[in-house]
């Protein structure tokens, strides 16, 4: 069955009857722009086809029930009053349910708080979601925002809340920073509600505006091919939050708000005033904004066959400044750009998950076979291999 008849199945099992309504939200993936996101700076991801599904059905007693397919834990209900006992979850610290299930709970916690007269408990109105999804977990594709994404958007609709997608990715972000206690930016939600076919999202993190910018792979006759090392990442474990802590404290060493404010001149200063490792994790951000900006200019100028070294350049970066990739990525990346790859670069937070490799459509085998080898002769474990294209955001499917 299908990742939706999945989620369908489930929530009939779960409460006897078919549900209100199925939604669902994409991953992502980020074609340039790591960890830029909270440093108020730019990024450039786009939807994924992988979609994560709630079916999801109103109940009239004041409680929320989840389930998903890809956990073995029993199904976690509370009261909708309750969750305001539940949240926030101190950033590190465990949640006090289930993680999987403190994603689409800690969505209906943050649509209550972002909208006092939205008050379903009172109403009576509780709900059932079941999920189920077919986006890569610990693969750095968003598995997480999908998640928030769809539960976000069934609320949005079932609830009467009324709120835009912007907003709906506000409600997905503080789900995942407070209720779930990872300290990410909110490039995830922003792609998995707003994505667009054959575009990518220019996104400044510090307004929230937003550009669609052509990517135009099919009509150059080229793929993008995600390669998961299959090594699980999470955004809630040490290495994320000391990155985020090295970007804080190199801006107020700056006297900054955030690194957005630094400039590539500014980088001479910054080396005379900060260690060596606060310096160059920095010095991964400052540049990486400029070449989240110089993507989106040679992308519109040139087309997507000119970007193949802004992705190499922004994956050295993150394995030499950032320190970011393991050895499974940067295997990966060599791989593909010895079979010929036009660019590839690791993306998502890093410490595993996957790598991206700009390729042309004709040379997807030859490029999968060479990384496929290479991990082999490694002695790792074989990558997931696939392509992908920029596709379509947050929506109601049935």
């Amino acid at each position: 069955m299908t990742a939706p008849d999945d989620a369908t199945a489930l929530f009939e099992q779960l409460t006897g009857h078919a549900p209100d309504g199925v939604w669902s939200a994409p991953g992502r993936v980020n074609l340039i722009g790591e960890h830029t996101d909270y440093n108020d700076g730019f990024v450039l991801p786009f939807a994924i086809p992988h979609r994560t599904y709630a079916a999801v059905g109103m109940r009239d007693d004041g409680r929320i029930r989840v389930a998903s397919t890809f956990a073995d834990d029993a199904p976690v209900e509370v009261a909708l009053d309750e969750l305001a006992g539940l949240f926030p979850t101190p950033t590190g610290a465990t949640p006090a349910v289930a993680e999987w299930a403190a994603y689409p709970l800690g969505v209906a916690w943050a649509l209550q708080l972002a909208d006092p007269s939205t008050d379903p408990g009172a109403a009576g109105c509780g709900v059932d979601i079941a999920i189920a999804s077919d986006v890569p977990v610990g693969a750095g594709l968003s598995s997480s925002a999908a998640i928030e994404g769809a539960t976000a958007s069934a609320l949005n609709d079932l609830w009467n809340a009324g709120l835009d997608r912007t907003a709906l990715a506000r409600i997905g972000r503080r789900a995942e920073n407070e209720a779930v206690g990872a300290p990410t930016g909110i490039m995830d939600q922003m792609a998995s509600m707003l994505g667009e076919p054959d575009a990518a999202i220019f996104l400044d993190c510090r307004t929230l505006d937003t550009n669609l910018v052509p990517v135009g792979i099919a009509e150059a006759r080229l793929a993008i091919l995600i390669m998961d090392t299959r090594v699980q990442h999470s955004h809630a474990t040490g290495g994320y939050r000391e990155r985020r802590a090295s970007c804080e404290r190199g801006a107020a060493i700056m006297g900054v708000p955030s690194l957005r404010d630094v400039s590539m001149g500014d980088l001479a200063r910054a080396e005379e005033l900060m260690d060596d490792v606060t310096f160059r994790r920095v010095r991964h951000i400052v540049t990486e904004n400029q070449r989240v900006l110089d993507t989106v200019k040679t992308l519109r100028e040139s087309g997507a066959r000119a970007i193949g070294d802004l992705l190499v350049a922004s994956h050295a970066s993150m394995r030499d400044d950032f320190e970011i990739s393991v050895a499974e990525l940067d295997t990966a990346v060599e791989a593909a750009l010895s079979a010929g790859a036009i660019g590839a670069r690791m993306t998502g937070g890093g410490f595993g998950g996957a790598a991206i490799a700009l390729i042309e459509q004709a040379a997807v085998q030859t490029v999968s076979d060479a990384v496929t080898a290479a991990f082999a002769a490694s002695g790792f474990t074989p990558p997931h291999l696939f392509t992908v294209t920029p596709s379509a955001g947050a929506r109601r499917d049935a």
